[in-house]
């Protein structure tokens, strides 16, 4: 069986574990296109990976910097993926990408400091900004009309003598569009010259389609020591529940840092020993299945842009990354928050608002759809919005 056919999708178990909006959460008979997970079982070498280990029948501690496989494991995947350069002993295993965002924060912004965060993004910058005292400073990111890369000619005017760091989300959540090397070079610079840190998301660089490949700060020129990436296993393996992720920098010292900020030394940090069993199987095993999945996510996402195409009052950008849509909804004349909230009522379809909550104030009059599932309920999602569109006719 084709691991992304139609029936390759367990809706009885989903709707039993798949939560944070998804099918465990909406109300009998909603379709959620919503929170960022697939539908899609997890690779069948990663399970076996945690049914060996835990045949041993011990779950002691691990080293506090992690199993020494697993770091190396990360450091080969990303480097034959991506070029990157990667160092085992500079790679801190940590209980997912969104605690390496806060560990970061954590480690490098004093109360009152400020971070320059790209609006919209991943509500988690934010979030990991004002968890350390810092002080978010929101720079309007839209794509170009040309579809390379984001307008950042007067990104510098937001950098003031208070601020230390600056988020990169590299691809970015939710435009789905990738940096330009002239982009990364340009906020490479600007980190050098003001002695600002660069907080660079990394968790959605496997996810990209053939269009541009996937280029990371990491890989163009300059100095790149006070970079301090954030990489995570749950979008490309489908394994958030195992609360997979990891921080890599370039410089010894730095990652000393990110160290003691994280509190792995101690027992109230770190990453637990199943979860990094099922890390290295997902850094030497997943990506053949990855591979595939990408191919199935292409197809997912030509065939809704051009479902999406035909509905008046929608338009929507093509994602160069991710397995995200964002489409803009402004000329139905419904707030975010209430398009979502009639589709879900009217039509049973749960999407996901481009509200202050989740993006920032700039993803207002968009919304967020998830194509992270088979072509059979993605199908079915679409003509609940056809269906929903049509009803908003009539109001």
């Amino acid at each position: 069986m084709n691991c992304f056919e139609d029936n390759a999708v367990n809706l009885d178990i989903l709707r039993k574990r798949a939560f944070n909006g998804r099918w465990a959460e909406v109300g009998e008979g909603v379709v959620p296109l919503t929170a960022a997970d697939p539908d899609f079982q997890v690779e069948p070498k990663v399970l076996q990976a945690m049914k060996d280990y835990l045949d041993g029948g011990y779950l002691s501690y691990t080293p506090k910097l992690g199993f020494p496989e697993f770091r190396e494991a990360i450091a080969q995947g990303i480097n034959a993926r991506k070029s990157e350069g990667v160092e085992p002993d500079l790679v801190l295993p940590l209980d997912s990408a969104a605690r390496g965002m806060y560990v970061i924060a954590g480690a490098f912004l004093k109360p009152g400091d400020e971070m320059v965060i790209f609006d919209p993004v991943d509500f988690l910058f934010k979030e990991s900004c004002l968890a350390a005292g810092g002080v978010p400073v929101l720079f309007p990111a839209r794509p170009r009309a040309d579809g390379t890369g984001l307008e950042l000619g007067d990104l510098e005017d937001y950098i003031t003598p208070k601020t230390r760091m600056i988020g990169l989300c590299n691809p970015h959540n939710p435009w789905g569009t990738l940096y330009t090397r002239e982009d990364l070079e340009h906020i490479l610079d600007l980190a050098n010259r003001h002695n600002l840190w660069i907080m660079n998301d990394e968790i959605w660089s496997d996810i990209v389609y053939p269009e541009q490949p996937f280029l990371s700060i990491n890989q163009v020129e300059g100095d790149k020591s006070r970079v301090i990436s954030v990489y995570g296993f749950s979008k490309s393996f489908g394994v958030a529940g195992l609360r997979i992720g990891c921080v890599y920098c370039n410089d010894r010292a730095v990652f000393d840092k990110l160290v003691e900020e994280s509190a792995v030394l101690t027992t109230a940090g770190g990453i637990c020993s199943i979860s990094q069993v099922a890390g290295t199987a997902c850094m030497r095993h997943g990506f053949e299945r990855l591979d595939a999945f990408l191919v199935h996510l292409r197809q997912n996402r030509d065939y809704a842009l051009e479902r999406l195409s035909r509905l008046e009052g929608i338009t929507c950008r093509k994602p160069q990354a991710t397995y995200l849509l964002f489409p803009d909804i402004t000329a139905t004349g419904l707030a975010s928050q209430d398009f979502a909230a009639f589709m879900e009522k009217e039509v049973k379809l749960a999407i996901v608002p481009g509200t202050e909550k989740f993006f920032g104030p700039g993803a207002e009059g968009h919304i967020r759809i998830c194509f992270a599932t088979s072509r059979a309920i993605l199908k079915e999602g679409l003509d609940r919005l056809e269906r929903g569109m049509e009803l908003l006719k009539t109001r």
